[in-house]
């Protein structure tokens, strides 16, 4: 079985539920995906971090960071960067916060102290449903002077994620679909 499929065998098996939920976006779904439960397993976070690290940089090639919102960017994020340094090509991770830090530096992104200004980098996304968490972190990075040059989701629902942010400029990849899914 290659990597792709063996992912594919543990998010289904792990993470993948047939039940009625309300997701982020408010909508009502008759599914729900927690990536988290095959991402944070040592088998999931190794096929991540290749999988992913192969994606982003056939989508942005001299990508210089990886990171998106938390808490569905970061173990996504994580396994990524110690993909590419273990490749011995580093690719530092970043984790963009929900809300500004409290207290100290008040800031909105972690990791990109180890930045330059304009750095290029690629936004990961857990599940893209309506693309908003997804645009949230662009629009993040952007106003901490990154320059965002794509997205890579684990799963796109295909509920629209996928148009709104490429209608915001944005080419967005994923490795799988909902119709990938029971």
């Amino acid at each position: 079985m290659n990597e792709r499929d063996r992912l594919l065998e543990l998010l289904t098996r792990l993470a993948y539920e047939k039940r009625k939920v309300i997701l982020a976006s408010g909508r009502e779904s008759d599914f729900y995906i927690d990536t988290k439960q095959a991402t944070l397993s040592a088998e999931g976070h190794y096929l991540v971090g290749r999988l992913v690290l192969s994606e982003v940089r056939a989508l942005v090639p001299g990508v210089q960071a990886v990171g998106g919102l938390s808490m569905g960017a970061d173990p996504i994020a994580s396994a990524v960067s110690l993909t590419s340094f273990l490749a011995g090509q580093p690719v530092p991770a970043f984790y963009v916060r929900k809300e500004p830090k409290g207290h100290g530096t008040n800031q909105w992104v972690e990791g990109k102290k180890g930045l330059p200004r304009g750095a290029r980098v690629c936004v990961l996304e857990d599940v893209v449903t309506t693309g908003g968490s997804t645009l949230k972190a662009v629009e993040r990075c952007r106003s901490e002077e990154l320059d965002v040059r794509g997205v890579v989701a684990l799963i796109d629902r295909e509920e629209g994620g996928r148009a709104a942010v490429e209608a915001a400029g944005v080419p967005l990849r994923s490795l799988f679909r909902r119709s990938d899914f029971p």
